[in-house]
């Protein structure tokens, strides 16, 4: 017998589970899908009290990750994310940091050691459907690309999941919002995206209406609100937020069971 359904994102740090799988959580976990959020580092290279960055005088990396913790149980709450699997490691740092070079940080943990943790955790929760980002992090980060590989290796040492997906920002979408806001007059100051940020909507095979549980991704957030990226979300017009946080997008990666092109629910042909 198929076990329980079960849906487990792979993110790296303290409130990445909000904007890209908060919904699906929300969603899902109100069908009696078991959820499961497994955060690969503490964050201890967030912002720390007062916009404080690493490297500058006042940064205590225990700290912020002592905080960033306690900020991602409050997210979990409003998310009602039923597992979190905590491994622990200490943040990379973005690309070219000099944390980067810390044999310490996940991105230079061995991907046999981190991607054998994982695969416990599937061993663990079977879970039929994987979340994690895309080969290069979404964007470029050292930890994103890192969850995405421990993820793929799990996977494929464990054979459970019967359906991966990483996550996706809709390219056409992502050059919409900048021109409302553009048009709205908001104060972007010197901030541009590269032209070639986000997905090609044509690669999306997987769009999940989660408007349903937008004030529930939003109290998220903003128990994230430490971290200043998220303060630019925070700061966004209504109809902006609504926009962004109501619709999830997902690139299918692969599926062992007979699923649409194009679908609106990650376990479709699983129920």
């Amino acid at each position: 017998m198929e076990s329980e359904l079960t849906l487990m994102a792979v993110h790296a740090h303290p409130d990445d589970e909000v904007i890209g799988t908060g919904g699906v959580f929300a969603r899902y976990a109100e069908e009696g899908v078991r959820t499961v959020l497994v955060t690969c580092t503490n964050g201890e290279q967030g912002d720390g009290p007062d916009g404080v960055k690493p490297g500058e005088p006042g940064h205590d990396p225990a700290e912020v990750s002592r905080f960033r913790l306690e900020e991602l149980r409050e997210s979990v709450a409003h998310l009602a994310i039923g597992h979190v699997e905590l491994l622990g490691y200490p943040d990379s740092g973005m690309a070219g940091w000099d944390s980067n070079a810390d044999a310490r940080v996940f991105a230079n943990v061995p991907l046999d050691e981190s991607a054998g943790r994982l695969a416990e955790l599937m061993e663990r929760y079977r879970p039929q459907v994987v979340v994690t980002y895309d080969e290069n992090g979404n964007y470029g980060h050292p930890d994103h690309i890192q969850a995405h590989r421990i993820a793929v290796a799990a996977a494929e040492a464990t054979g459970i999941p019967r359906k991966l997906y990483h996550t996706a920002i809709s390219r056409a979408g992502i050059a919409k919002m900048m021109d409302h806001l553009r048009s709205t007059g908001v104060d972007m100051g010197e901030f541009e995206l590269p032209e070639d940020f986000g997905t090609p909507d044509e690669e999306i095979t997987t769009v999940v209406d989660v408007s349903a549980y937008f004030e529930r991704k939003l109290k998220a957030l903003k128990a994230h609100a430490s971290q200043g990226d998220t303060g630019f979300m925070l700061g966004m017009p209504d109809e902006v937020q609504r926009q962004v946080l109501g619709r999830e997008d997902f690139v299918r990666r692969f599926s062992t069971v007979p699923a649409p092109d194009r679908e609106d629910d990650l376990f479709a042909g699983l129920r």
